[in-house]
This record gives structure tokens, C-alpha cells and sequence, in this order.
């Protein structure tokens, strides 16, 4: 039995108040429960989409840190999760007066215990994850991922423990995977977050069993292609008409455009406000690495932020940003239009087999083509790689190297063109 719920965090904003009160509200088969998390947050502080606090922020007349606050919102949703799981285990379905006496004992209870030696090995994980989700800053996105791997590792192994861990069981959960028929390069991201996990748990005294170590797998790997627009497809982009029975469309292009000019994530334009635009710059602290970053405007993103200075959105967004899967599919029916028909390559190992599929480059249209296509085209316009990670927030050198590379093949072409004379 499966209990279907839906579990959000609200800020109750009172009129022309900074702050606002901060709700936890659970719903399922018709009942509707609220919790007072105990805290005011400051509505600017608050990201919607991961659900927490931002980080290095902080909240109310005591100043209370984000992280203390976004703790306390971790040990609420690991105590929902605990009662539904406790009720579907009774293949019951709680009433709201049921679920509310057994959450309250649940968020009565310390979120950090000591191990007993009843816990198993997926107990400790549930740990790991509240933990790491709180000291790390994880968004909605990677706890999600996170509780996904626990669910392949139950299917792998319904009894694994940390003593099965050696060289020999890694080797029967790769090949588990492959037979699962996941991508090589999802295998090598499962079995780095298994041994991430392991780790910790060795480090908090969970785990004594060191052998994991030892596994070392070659996994045949492709490095990914880049999708991103070049500088003469970008102009087409920009300046295609759209059909008026399409004119949604306008401010899709404009939140990408605006991403392509200025190297944005989509979570950090999705979250950009009005407060963070200068007279020529903007500043902002990034929601993946929370990063500080001053990037200056150009004429292409200026005049997008001008065209919606004037108009009001929710949380004082500077720009009309729409959910990430609908400005995906939006995208990919914009460039379409636009004729952004390049065929692409898309190369992959699935265990020894490598596979092939090409595709127009309209049909991998993502947000994230926008970041890509701003450090690839301000690459090849020869602005140093240190000043666009100035920009973008790339901390190494590795991380900039596929988009240089794409950058000398770029030069390489067009030096070509000298051989027309």
C-alpha cells in the first residue's frame, strides 16, 4: 500500500510585512493538516523552489542562521515521510486527527540518535541523507535522487548491510545496474553516491568495513556533447518571429536569451529579483554552490531586463520565469520553429556496447543550453577562460575544459576562412 501526499512549505505574508510566518502543510485523500515550523522568514531569503532557506542567510529579530531553519525543515519532512510509511506498513490510511498525534511524536523525537544496534543499513542512510541534505545545501532535486538510490539499493539487496561491502559485491551491483539497462554514465554517478554514503558512514563509526575501498570499477565512459547555440543560430533564435497564435513564446525566449547573455542557471535567473539588478550589473548568490557573483550587463541583457522592469511578479522576480519542465518543452517547441535543425550525435556505453542516436538539435533544447551557449560563444569571442568563470562561478580549470575545447575547434574553423582569398 502506497499513501499519495503532497507536503509544502507556505509563508503566510502579512501586508507590506518583509517576513512572514513559515507553514508546513500535508495533504492526502481529502485531509489537510498545518504545522507552525516556529520560525519567521524573510520573504526574499526564502527559495520556493528547493524549499529552504538561502544559503548564508539569515532570518527574524534574533537572526536566526538558515542553517538552524532549514534543519528544523528537514526533521519535518523526514517525520512525514516516517508516518505515512508507518501507516502504509498498517495498510491504513490516517485521518487527520491519527496523523497529526503521530507526526508530533515524530518531530518530538532528536533528529541526531546514536546508532542502536537494531538499525539496519538503510536507517543510516535515511540519516546520511538528513543530515548531508542540511550541512550540504542539497535542493529538492538531488534529496530526491538521493531516495531514489535507496530504492535501487532495496532492489538490489533487501538485506544489504555494510559488511557485504567488498570488491566482489560492488561487482554484482554494477552488474545489476547494467542489467537494469542504465547508461554507463549512470551507473559510475550510482555507484559514487553508494560510495559517498559509505564513506560518511565509515567516518561517523557506522561502517567498520573498509573493503569498499578497494572496488574500483572501469566503467567505459563518453565524454557528454555540449548543446549549446553558435553565434549565427543564436541570432536566428533571437530575432525569429513568432506566430501571434504563439506569443507565449515571446518570454520564454526572453528568460533564455537572458541566460545565453549572462551565463545564469536556470534556479538562479528562476530566482532572480528586482533588489539584485544594479544600473550595470547584477548580483546574486548562486542556489547550487552558493557562490557570490557580480556579472556585468551588456546591451542584449539590459534591454531584456528593461522590457519587464515595470511589471510585477511574485516574490519581486525581475524576469517571467515559468516552471523548468515547461520552459523545457517550450523551448524545445521554440526552436523548432526557429529551424534550429542541426543534426546532433549523441554517443553512449551501455557496458561494452556503445550506442549512437542523432537527433535535430532543436529536440535537446534545455535551460540549461542557455548557460552553455554564453560560455561557449564568450569563448570563442577570445574573452579569457578566468574571466568568464569570473561569470559562470566554474571553480576549476577541468570543469571549463569541454567548453575550450569547443572553443579552439570553433577558432580552428574559422581560420579556415582565409583559405577563400
Amino acid at each position: 500500500m502506497e499513501i499519495k501526499y503532497h507536503a509544502q512549505f507556505l509563508l503566510d505574508k502579512e501586508k507590506e510585512k518583509p517576513d512572514a510566518k513559515l507553514r508546513y502543510r500535508v495533504k492526502w485523500s481529502g485531509n489537510i493538516v498545518a504545522f507552525n515550523i516556529g520560525y519567521r522568514i524573510e520573504i526574499d531569503k526564502w527559495s520556493t523552489e528547493t524549499q529552504r532557506c538561502k544559503a548564508n542567510t539569515t532570518h527574524g529579530k534574533n537572526k536566526i542562521s538558515a542553517s538552524i531553519i532549514n534543519k528544523k525543515i528537514q526533521q519535518f519532512e523526514t517525520a512525514c515521510e516516517t508516518v505515512f510509511k508507518k501507516f502504509e506498513i498498517e495498510l491504513k490510511t490516517p485521518n487527520s486527527v491519527d496523523f497529526r498525534e503521530l507526526f508530533n511524536i515524530e518531530i518530538g523525537k532528536k533528529s541526531t540518535v546514536k546508532m542502536k544496534s537494531d538499525e539496519s543499513f538503510f536507517d543510516v542512510y535515511d540519516v546520511f541523507v538528513n543530515e548531508e541534505s542540511v550541512n550540504c545545501q542539497w535542493n529538492y532535486r538531488t534529496i530526491q535522487k538521493m531516495k531514489t538510490q535507496k530504492k535501487v539499493l532495496e532492489d538490489f539487496d533487501s538485506e544489504i548491510s555494510f559488511e557485504k561491502f567488498n570488491e566482489e559485491y560492488f561487482s554484482n551491483y554494477q552488474r545489476y545496474l547494467e542489467r537494469k539497462k542504465h547508461k554507463n554514465s549512470t551507473i559510475a554517478k550510482e555507484i559514487a553516491a553508494v560510495k559517498w554514503f559509505l564513506k560518511w558512514a565509515k567516518k561517523k563509526g557506522y561502517n567498520k568495513n573498509a573493503d569498499f575501498e578497494l572496488f574500483k570499477p572501469k566503467i567505459k565512459n563518453i565524454q557528454k556533447k555540449i548543446v549549446f547555440l553558435n553565434q549565427s543560430e543564436l541570432k536566428r533564435f533571437r530575432e525569429f518571429e513568432i506566430p501571434a497564435d504563439k506569443i507565449f513564446l515571446e518570454k520564454i525566449r526572453d528568460v533564455f536569451l537572458f541566460q545565453c547573455f549572462t551565463g545564469l542557471r536556470y534556479s538562479d535567473v528562476f530566482n532572480l529579483k528586482k533588489s539584485d539588478v544594479k544600473e550595470n550589473h547584477i548580483e546574486i548568490t548562486t542556489l547550487k554552490t552558493s557562490d557570490n557573483l557580480v556579472i556585468e550587463l551588456n546591451v542584449h541583457s539590459k534591454k531584456i531586463l528593461e522590457k519587464y522592469q515595470d511589471e510585477d511578479f511574485i516574490g519581486n522576480k525581475a524576469l517571467p520565469v515559468i516552471s523548468n519542465q515547461k520552459m523545457n518543452d517550450y523551448l524545445k517547441e521554440l526552436a523548432e520553429l526557429a529551424e534550429i535543425n542541426e543534426k546532433v550525435t549523441q554517443s553512449y556505453f551501455r557496458g561494452n556496447n556503445r550506442i549512437e542516436e542523432v537527433f535535430p538539435k532543436h529536440a535537446l533544447m534545455s535551460t540549461h543550453a542557455g548557460r552553455r551557449t554564453f560560455v561557449c560563444n564568450a569563448l570563442s569571442l577570445g574573452i579569457p577562460p578566468q574571466v568568464v568563470m569570473k561569470w559562470t562561478g566554474h571553480s576549476d580549470y577541468k570543469a571549463m575544459k569541454p567548453y575550450i575545447d569547443i572553443a579552439d575547434e570553433i577558432k580552428a574553423s574559422a581560420m579556415e576562412k582565409f583559405n577563400l582569398f
